[in-house]
């Protein structure tokens, strides 16, 4: 199965509803600081929303929660790899996306044989305080050559008037988030991300 080259991450169903019709096929359930019956009704209406419109949901950390849904992606973190049951995802069928961010983390990746592996941030981010300064190109495709067949995904300071560049670099896959959620039209922005990656 290949999975599209465009990944925005949202942190609401709402925001699927959204943009699901406009032909995004790749999405990230990010969802933060909720009570696990808001993370589990968020989980579920977006996995149906993904059926409904032949996309492919990643649920970001909350593994068992994923599971329970029948979920087919988790993304993890390298924070949520120390707490989550590796063979529990493996053995429900989940395909696993996982964050690297230097030499260490990437080893320790490549070990758990991902089905993808993200790269950030590639530029300055504003979503999230990090100890990495931006990795910039030639990192993307360093880790490209290292990494393989497996896909990898570009993250961090993305923007439309960046991805041709970081395609070019080796990325497979490029995840935005504040690029459409702060947009003024996030719809239009995504239009545009679709015609950029596809």
């Amino acid at each position: 199965m290949s999975l599209d080259r465009f990944y925005p991450i949202f942190d609401h169903s709402d925001w699927l509803r959204r943009m699901l019709p406009l032909g995004v096929k790749l999405v990230q359930l990010r969802v933060k600081d909720q009570p696990l019956a808001e993370v589990r009704k968020q989980i579920v209406i977006s996995q149906q929303l993904c059926r409904e419109y032949g996309a492919t949901l990643v649920v970001n950390d909350y593994w068992q929660v994923a599971i329970d849904a029948g979920c087919d992606w988790i993304h993890l973190g390298q924070e949520d790899l120390d707490d989550a049951d590796l063979k529990a995802i493996k053995n429900a069928g989940l395909k696993l996306g996982v964050s690297t961010h230097d030499n260490t983390e990437l080893e320790r990746v490549l070990a758990m044989a991902p089905d993808y592996v993200a790269l950030g941030p590639v530029y300055p981010t504003i979503l999230k305080k990090m100890k990495w300064h931006q990795q910039g190109l030639p990192r993307v495709t360093e880790w490209k050559q290292r990494v393989g067949d497996i896909p990898l995904v570009g993250i961090g300071g993305m923007s439309v008037e960046r991805a041709p560049g970081v395609l070019a670099a080796g990325a497979d896959i490029i995840s935005a988030v504040t690029d459409i959620t702060l947009n003024a039209d996030p719809e239009a922005r995504v239009r545009d991300w679709i015609e950029a990656t596809r």
